[in-house]
């Protein structure tokens, strides 16, 4: 299967000439969204854009086709009234078109131009030759070449400014297509599905793996609608009214077998810093120590010093005092001493003399 040769136009100063590269060209027939019947016009894709002509010869094109609001591209398998003829829908945000080409084979090569200019990336779903694979992969390097050199009109828009609204599953990753597919790729026992923006910025899209004779990628879009809520842009839209309700619907649609990817982010298991050496400038990573901080032994509480707790919080004017006496002394593993009371020498006294008394009372009524 050889692909259509590239001719170098150039026109004195005309349309033509003025077009981006053409990486690909050859004859389609194409019906728009609103056109009823099918023409065959002479195809062109220059940059990012199919530009359709009469014919080869026409220096000015009657319709463009700006690839950048592009959806999504299958084969169509209904029957035409040419048998080897082979149909592609092409699926705008303005609509669907339909293009038939002459075989199998260039609606193959087609697919493999339209998928590299629109992905930036050579596709790895289609069954194409090595030389063949080698053109694409020389048409994604002229055209990231082209935008780069070209003057934005404006700023692409970041992966991370896609404004999300409510809560966001577990499954959404700020990369790009290509960055989801080899995240699943290269984990394929965390799941399957993940949530990603989309390239626009203002929507999002959902990224699927599975194994079909090896990995098969599907993009789905998912815009945010105007009263609120999601949609996932298929053929026939499913509404939802959280992205955790698309997450759903998907794993619903599919009988389980798309589930969100949950992959689980390593930990540090050491505490590392870096400091600088003042003496040459350079910058060094040390390692924390793991091990608990030693803590300092708590001393022995002196000799004949009372605890707080044994502090009396009022002290009492009576002249009965007692005098607190260690007879036990410390042991390992009685580390307190225990604490005796013992009469004061006036309390003595004092029970003396009324003993006395007491004995005269009782001599005396004798």
């Amino acid at each position: 299967m050889a692909a259509a040769p590239v001719r170098h136009r150039s026109g004195p100063g005309g349309p033509r000439a003025q077009l981006p590269p053409c990486y690909y060209e050859g004859y389609l027939e194409k019906r728009g969204p609103k056109e009823k019947a099918s023409k065959r016009l002479w195809t062109c894709l220059c940059g990012n854009s199919l530009y359709f002509f009469n014919n080869a010869k026409d220096t000015h094109f009657i319709e463009k086709l700006d690839l950048g609001g592009f959806v999504s591209l299958k084969d169509d398998c209904g029957r035409d009234r040419n048998l080897e003829a082979a149909r592609l829908i092409l699926r705008m945000k303005e609509g669907e078109t339909k293009l038939t080409a002459p075989n199998l084979e260039s609606r193959e090569l087609w697919k493999g131009f339209l998928y590299s200019v629109i992905d930036l990336n050579v596709p790895s779903c289609l069954t194409l030759l090595p030389g063949q694979l080698q053109m694409l992969k020389e048409v994604v390097e002229k055209e990231r070449s082209r935008r780069r050199t070209r003057t934005p009109t404006r700023a692409p828009p970041s992966p991370l400014s896609v404004p999300l609204v409510g809560e966001i599953p577990a499954c959404f990753r700020p990369v790009s297509r290509t960055e989801a597919e080899v995240l699943l790729e290269r984990h394929p026992d965390c799941g399957n599905m993940l949530l990603r923006p989309g390239r626009d910025g203002c929507s999002l899209a959902v990224t699927t793996r599975q194994d079909l004779n090896g990995s098969v990628f599907r993009h789905y879009r998912v815009t945010q609608r105007d009263q609120g809520g999601y949609v996932i842009d298929v053929e026939n839209p499913i509404p939802c009214s959280t992205l955790h309700e698309v997450i759903d619907a998907l794993v619903e649609k599919t009988a389980g077998t798309l589930q969100p990817f949950l992959l689980e982010e390593p930990y540090e298991e050491n505490i590392t810093y870096v400091t600088a050496n003042d003496e040459n400038g350079e910058h060094m990573l040390h390692t924390a120590p793991t091990s608990p901080l030693p803590r300092a032994p708590a001393l022995p509480p002196k000799q004949g010093t009372l605890p707080k707790l044994l502090i009396p919080l009022s002290r009492s004017p009576a002249p009965d005092r007692r005098i607190l006496t260690s007879p036990v002394p410390s042991s390992p593993t009685n580390p307190m001493r225990r604490l005796v009371l013992s009469p004061s020498p006036l309390t003595q006294s004092l029970n003396e003399e009324l003993k006395m008394k007491l004995e005269k009372r009782r001599a005396s009524e004798d």
